[in-house]
């Protein structure tokens, strides 16, 4: 519950900068002429849509599952990911494209100072959220908060070579640099665009769990091994911050369904204590060896290597 807060109260916050952002650089914009505020507004307007999807795609992963969503809402999450990550490059396109046509028609810019203070207080802005929000999503393993965190921290680059290109027009008075530098930035905006797209769908194919958590899981099911004969079938997925995994223990085929059943527990858990928003299904098998002496007499290997 003080996870699902944060999250969206990370997410309300992210949407509220964005607007601030958007307002100011638009203005400055419009008044100064120069394509790099404008491309950098644009891209505001881009993160007040996303972060907007954001929270409501954190809301909706929040709630507990239902009859038609068994295994819960957390794929909202992975959605708004890819989702985000289209958005991005439609954006970093539109910039490519406006600043192609001005650096064939040229253009006229004014209040060049003013443009470059306000490139300057967006960069700190910026850099400030996006630390927030990657620290939030950490603690709470939120894709949606991961992707806000990554467009924040392009503003912070992009708002930096913009500023520098505009101190250099000052200086050399040499209005190409303005649409130059807007194209690398819409450049760098859609590479970090598939980036996203990939992390994305990992979720959305179910790709395993990073070999950290993987890790994780065998270290806790090795801390279990006096009570079982092997493990295997592990298989892991993720959907937004929770992450399912299932598997068969084998225990020794004297023993108890209740007996078997409390290790199943404890295992589960322990597993979700050092896992957070991990969902267990643990499917029990007796040991093949029919003349089993029992567990205190067992000459089986326990722990085999999963799956073998």
């Amino acid at each position: 519950m003080v996870h699902s807060a944060k999250k969206i109260g990370a997410a309300r916050l992210s949407v509220v900068t964005a607007g601030a952002l958007t307002i100011i650089k638009l203005s400055i914009g419009i008044v100064t002429g120069s394509m790099a505020v404008l491309a950098s507004a644009v891209d505001s307007i881009l993160d007040i849509l996303m972060s907007s999807i954001n929270f409501y795609a954190i809301k909706k992963a929040e709630e507990p599952a239902d009859e038609c969503h068994p295994f819960g809402h957390g794929k909202y999450e992975t959605v708004a990911t890819v989702v985000q990550a289209f958005v991005i490059a439609i954006s970093g396109s539109w910039i490519i494209f406006e600043a192609t046509r001005r650096l064939i028609q040229g253009s006229e810019l004014k209040m060049i100072q003013g443009g470059i203070a306000v490139l300057i207080f967006s960069t700190l802005i910026s850099l400030a959220i996006s630390r927030y929000l990657r620290k939030v999503a950490k603690e709470t393993d939120s894709s949606a908060l991961e992707a806000d965190s990554l467009h924040f921290s392009m503003d912070v680059y992009t708002n930096l070579a913009l500023a520098g290109g505009l101190f250099i027009l000052q200086l050399t008075g040499y209005t190409g640099i303005d649409p130059i530098l807007s194209i690398l930035v819409g450049a760098y905006i859609i590479v970090e665009a598939f980036k996203l797209v990939r992390h994305g769908m990992r979720d959305v194919l179910d790709a395993e769990l990073p070999p950290a958590v993987m890790a994780d899981v065998t270290r806790l099911l090795d801390d279990f091994k006096e009570d079982l004969v092997d493990y295997r079938n592990l298989r892991t997925r993720r959907a937004g911050s929770q992450k399912f995994m299932d598997f068969d223990l084998v225990v020794c085929r004297h023993m108890s369904i209740e007996e078997a059943h409390d290790i199943a527990d404890k295992l589960e858990a322990q597993i979700k204590s050092d896992i957070p928003g991990a969902d267990i299904t643990i499917h029990l098998e007796p040991c093949l060896n029919e003349s089993c002496p029992g567990m205190e007499n067992c000459t089986s290997d326990k722990m085999r290597v999963p799956g073998k």
